[in-house]
């Protein structure tokens, strides 16, 4: 039973939801002489609407799937600014360089000293996370991930010290997001809560929070992808998402998410789209050992749950490519060639694997990605 199972939960300090909120940001940073804000090109206009005080200098050079090479120039610049701030604004990438940055400037640990749990040693600024994006619910927790340069495998970093003073969920912040980014982050938010919902270390308590995210994907999602002014759409979507986040601390994903990784070190798609790509078919692989689970999802997504796992994945197929998604890896530049090495990666990657509630052999996981091929 897993309730019998001791669970953490890590939530940041305050949490602002809803239209208007991006304000707060300036209001909590009273005081600051030196705010760092770490964001992207394509959101980075968003950084003039927090009204921060003091001396503010903006870093907007984080990739959609940063590896260590950016974290180090992120370190780089805020070593000599030295801030009394950090803020994440823009998706999980950007996010989780925060947390490592709010931890790591000043040079005491490295990177290498840190990836696992429990290894970060303090905070040296206080942090704030606005996501321009829902779908990786990263101001939720206490997880950082960054891409080994070389290896190309995902190190992740896990510390309380990572966890937010404030996270703002702004949907404003939204509004801009094209269509098929909205689809394919809204889908990794789903992603984290089904995966969390069906693990073999699923746990009651997240249990909640989990369907409180399936649910709002299913009420949302569509509205948002079809108007992405929809403020009320847009809200429930961070909310979603933001469920998402807190499902990931104490349980974490699953075999969708470690099928989705070489997808985005090897062949570059951007990791939300990568999760649309394998949710079906993982979705479908789990169902004979989460029947009833399975059935919930189904019908919080409004599609017709079935006992035959075949149909269940050509509903949940359905479901993304609805949405606009091109769901097909041949049309993202994969080869057949690459699918059985992509398979031996995921499989390798037992610190999600191994939460799996069914037992995916290499030859499974090669057969999930040629289906999706």
């Amino acid at each position: 039973m897993s309730m019998k199972r001791a669970i953490t939960l890590h939530q940041p300090t305050r949490l602002e939801i809803g239209a208007g909120t991006v304000a707060k940001v300036g209001e909590w940073a009273a005081g600051a002489q030196r705010t760092l804000v770490l964001t992207s090109g394509s959101v980075r206009s968003h950084a003039d609407r927090l009204g921060l005080p003091g001396d503010v200098k903006l870093f907007d050079s984080i990739p959609p799937e940063p590896d260590d090479i950016a974290l180090t120039a992120a370190l780089e610049v805020a070593a000599d600014f030295r801030p009394d701030c950090v803020i994440g604004l823009g998706g999980g990438s950007v996010m989780d360089i925060a947390k490592l940055v709010a931890c790591l400037w000043d040079g005491a640990q490295s990177l290498a000293d840190v990836v696992g749990p429990d290894k970060v040693a303090r905070r040296l600024s206080r942090l704030a996370q606005v996501p321009t994006t829902a779908g990786t619910g990263s101001e939720a927790g206490i997880r950082a991930l960054v891409t080994n340069s070389e290896t190309r495998a995902k190190m992740a970093v896990e510390s309380p010290h990572m966890r937010a003073d404030l996270a703002v969920l702004e949907p404003e912040l939204t509004f801009s997001l094209p269509p098929d980014v909205t689809a394919a982050t809204g889908i990794d938010a789903m992603a984290h809560c089904v995966e969390a919902f069906t693990s073999l270390r699923a746990h009651d308590m997240i249990d909640g929070f989990a369907r409180m995210g399936i649910t709002l994907v299913g009420r949302y999602l569509r509205r948002a992808v079809e108007d992405g002014r929809d403020t009320e759409a847009r809200n429930g979507m961070m909310l979603a998402s933001y469920y998402g986040g807190i499902c990931l601390g104490p349980v974490n994903t699953a075999a969708g998410h470690a099928l989705a990784y070489p997808l985005g070190t090897q062949l570059h798609l951007p990791h939300g789209l990568a999760n649309a790509i394998v949710f079906p078919h993982v979705l479908a692989f789990n169902a004979p050992v989460r029947a009833e689970k399975t059935a919930e999802i189904m019908a919080a997504l409004g599609l017709g749950a079935s006992s035959d796992s075949a149909k269940n994945a050509e509903l949940a197929h359905e479901f993304c490519a609805s949405l606009g998604i091109e769901m097909r890896l041949s049309h993202h530049g994969a080869t057949e060639q690459a699918l059985s090495g992509w398979a031996e990666e995921a499989h390798a990657i037992r610190r999600l694997m191994d939460n799996n509630p069914r037992d995916m052999s290499v030859a499974d996981v090669r057969s999930i990605y040629a289906a999706a091929f």
